[in-house]
This record gives structure tokens, sequence and C-alpha cells, in this order.
């Protein structure tokens, strides 16, 4: 089924030995390094069965634009203030020249910088992993793929857009970034990248996130980032919080305000953001494209594509490339963001023209929104926890080319377990929703006697998540709904631009 792992005597590998484990570096000239742990020789052909060989396929040289194969193009963003479209020197401010033309373009592809793909190079390309065992656990005929970015040195997919991010600021001569982050998997993927280019790096991480997870906020602080929790004291937007409630969990709204106040007020400062905006999603698309490849090389074709919701990233990061070849009929499969039932933007939601921040201070996103002003419950998938959606994929979902799903908590992390214990691996919370929705469909395959191929996006690991783990598995943690009464006085407050709020 996939191809057989195997070493090239001209890799010169050097070996190192621990018990009866190897550890194999393979480095040649103008070859991608690799790392393949080696359980034993006879266990080296069972890698080989449920993995593709990363080695077989090369870094994806460009990034993938959707908004150029559609057929409707996206609404453009509009000014917070005039409700007029957005020109590129409203965004100068915020993000450096070539950021802004991505964020516009409708260019197909858009070549990736060497420099960029020298520290893609640290972990990419990701394994495509077959799930053996939980196939086995589940007895259904399906056939669950999983495509693993937790491999990064972040633990996460994030560092695909927060390097060449920091990397285009640092060659316009910035030195000072600010972001902001739930559960800190694009926090401290920004530290990470700010450390590689030699930029100062400032991060407001949602309360509940920043009590929930300290060792995120370590591992930020070792790359050398500034964290706060946010609501902070440090800003006007946060102080206006705090005063109101000052218990407050946070939400990914308030910090976004929190952050782009501070590099709105400081020229030698930008601001980065870790989803939602188009240019976000493009530098994504390195993960769908390699994924295209490795199914190919094993001769499998997608019939369900299940991804994790919250700005959108790391969904449209896979989903993007394949809706591609969906609209130019070289496959038909079933695309589904799945998101958390305490935050369902795309399945509860408006579909309208929104503030991406609480404070109303970027731009107007023609969007899935429950409100800027809608502040979620804490639940443990921090990264989830976004008022909005990506306007691109909230135009993609009225397009019709994917459907949407919301599942609870409690369902969520009984998957993970499954997942861990089964496949070896413990999910981030953000990805155990889609973990959740691929056992659904898996499921309702034993019952119908399909054979279907599944592929789900694995998007980090949840190494410093544990304390959620441990919740759970003391019976603590509980499923957490919106309120409806909460979600109709925050769409009260969505600007009224007198425009048509329908694709």
């Amino acid at each position: 089924m996939a191809q057989s792992t195997f070493l090239s005597a001209s890799l010169k590998p050097q070996l190192s030995f621990k018990g009866d484990e190897q550890w194999l570096g393979c480095f040649g000239p103008k070859k991608n390094p690799c790392h393949l742990r080696l359980l034993s020789n006879s266990n080296l052909a069972v890698r080989a069965a449920y993995t593709t060989d990363s080695r077989s396929i090369e870094i994806p040289r460009q990034w993938y634009n959707l908004i150029s194969d559609l057929p409707v193009k996206p609404p453009p963003p509009l000014h917070p203030k005039t409700f007029e479209p957005i020109k590129p020197e409203d965004l100068s401010h915020l993000f450096p020249d070539e950021l802004i033309k991505q964020e516009a373009t409708n260019e197909r592809f858009i070549d990736i910088p060497e420099e960029v793909i020298d520290v893609y190079r640290l972990w990419r390309p990701t394994p495509l992993i077959r799930a053996k065992r939980l196939e086995k656990l589940l007895d259904t005929p399906a056939r669950i793929y999983y495509k693993y970015e937790g491999g990064s040195p972040a633990g996460s997919h994030k560092p695909n857009t927060a390097v060449p991010q920091v990397w285009y600021n640092a060659q316009q001569g910035v030195k000072n970034v600010v972001t902001e982050t739930g559960a800190g998997q694009w926090g401290s993927s920004l530290a990470f990248a700010c450390s590689l280019f030699d930029l100062n790096c400032e991060v407001w991480q949602v309360r509940a996130s920043y009590d929930q997870k300290p060792y995120r906020k370590l591992m930020m602080q070792t790359w050398g980032a500034k964290v706060h929790p946010s609501p902070s004291n440090i800003t006007e937007a946060g102080r206006k919080i705090l005063e109101k409630d000052p218990s407050s969990p946070g939400s990914l709204g308030i910090a976004i305000s929190e952050a782009v106040e501070v590099a709105a007020k400081n020229a030698d400062t930008k601001y980065c953001l870790g989803s939602v905006l188009n240019h976000v999603l493009l530098h994504q698309t390195v993960i769908g494209e390699e994924c295209i490849k490795q199914m190919e090389a094993i001769g499998e074709t997608p019939d369900v594509i299940i991804g994790c919701t919250g700005g959108g990233s790391n969904f449209g990061g896979l989903a993007f490339p394949f809706i591609r070849e969906k609209l130019s009929g070289k496959i038909n499969p079933l695309i589904r963001a799945v998101e958390p039932a305490a935050c369902p933007s795309l399945t509860k939601g408006v579909y309208a023209y929104d503030y991406g921040d609480t404070a109303g201070m970027t731009p107007l996103m023609k969007m899935h929104t429950l409100g800027h002003d809608f502040i979620p419950d804490p639940i443990h998938a921090g990264g989830l926890r976004y008022h909005g959606m990506a306007p691109l994929i909230s135009h993609v979902y009225e397009l019709g080319f994917m459907e949407t799903l919301a599942i609870g908590q409690t369902e969520c992390f009984a998957g993970a377990i499954q997942f861990a214990r089964s496949e070896g691996l413990i999910p981030a919370p953000e990805p155990t929703h889609a973990i959740a929705a691929t056992i659904r469909e898996a499921l309702h395959c034993r019952e119908t006697g399909e054979s279907k191929v599944i592929l789900m996006a694995m998007c980090g690991h949840g190494h410093f998540d544990l304390p959620a783990y441990d919740k759970y598995l003391q019976g603590g943690l509980v499923d957490l709904s919106f309120s409806e009464e909460r979600i109709k006085a925050s769409l009260a407050n969505i600007p009224q631009t007198g425009l048509k709020q329908t694709v």
C-alpha cells in the first residue's frame, strides 16, 4: 500500500543507539533532512505499511491561492470607519507590503522564498499516516488517514505561516511584532520564528488558556517572547473589558484588539495573525499540496475530508488544494468542517460583515460570525474560541463546496482517548473535534459496509494540554454550550453596512 521505507547508501546515515532503539539522522547533498525512528529491524516494514515515505515527495515550492479558481470571488474587506473597500495603504501600519499583496492577490500560485523553505525543512514534509489500529478498534471497513502536523518545533501547523510572516517582516526591516494567541500554539510558533530571524515578539494570550496552559507560556518565553494574559491593563481595549468584568476569561477577539492597538500606536511594530486572513490560509496550503502527492503515491483518493475549524487555517490548509481538484472534476470528496458546540460560528452564526476583533479596530470582513462581542465559554480547545470564521472558508461554505458540524467537548475528548490508546499520539484539544467526527463517519461505514477513505487533519499534539485530559479522566469535563440570548445580543451589535448580506 505505502512505499517501502529505505535508506540510500549515499545518505550516509549516522546511528546512535539507546537500548534496542535506533535513531537515524539522514543528511545528504541537496537532500531534505529526515528523521526516522525504528523500533527494530522487523518493525521497519510495519512502519512502512502505516505511513507514507516523506522523502518520496518534495516540499512544495509554491503556495496555492484558492480564490483564483472560485466561480464567484469573495466579498472585499471594508474599512472599519468608512465601510468602503479597504485599500492596501489602509493596512500598511499592520502588515509588511508583501503580505498585503498576498492578502488581495488573485494569482493562482505564489513562490515560497528559499529562506522559508530552508526552515520548513526542519519538519516538512510531514507524514500522512494510516490509522490502522483505530480502524481495528472501531471495527470499520473505512480506511482512515491523518496528515500529522505535530512534528514542527512548536508542535502544530502554525509555523507554516509564522515563518513566512516573520521573514517578510524582517525583509522590510521590522524589528518588533505583536500578536494574540488562544491555546498558545500560534504564539509559540511566532516566538519560534522570531527567534530564527532576530525579531522581538510580544504576545497577548487569552486569559482562560493562559491559566490552563502554563507550559505554552513558558515555551514562548523560552524563545524570547513577552507574554501577557488578555484582557490586560496594558491596553485601552483590555482595560475596558476588565472594567466591565474583572474576571473575564478573555477571547481571541479581545486579544486581537490588544495586539492591534499596540501595533497601531508604534511605528516600529507590525501585527501578525495566525488564522482567518487570506495570506495565512495561503501559507497553510503546503499541508494539502503535500497530502495530494502522498495519497497519489499510495493509490488512494479521499471520499471524506475532515478538519477542525476555529479561525480556519488548518482546515483550509488541508482542504483548499483538494477543493481545487474537486472543482476541476478530478475528485469529488465530501469536505466537512467541525467546530466546538460552544462556539459554533459556521453552524449558528450569520454570514455578514463584522469586525475581526472585539474593540472594532480591524477591517470589516464578510464571514460567518456570532458577533464580535461574543465571548465563548472557556472550553479547553482554546484555539477554536473565535467569534468568526475565515472569510474565505465562509465564502466557500456559502458556495456549497463544504459542510459543517458542531460537537461538544466531552465527545471530542472521548474520541481523543480512543485515538491516543490506539495510535499512540496525544492530540491537542483542537483536532479532537476532527477525530470525533472521523469516528462518527467510520462507525457509519461499519453500519453501511462502505469502505470509504477518510482523510483527517491532525494539526498538533497535546503535550502541553494534559490538564484538560486530567480533567476529562477525573470526570470533571462537561459540555459547555452557547447561550442563544448572548448570541442574539452580540449579533445585534454587528455593524450595519447597508450591503447585501449574501453571496
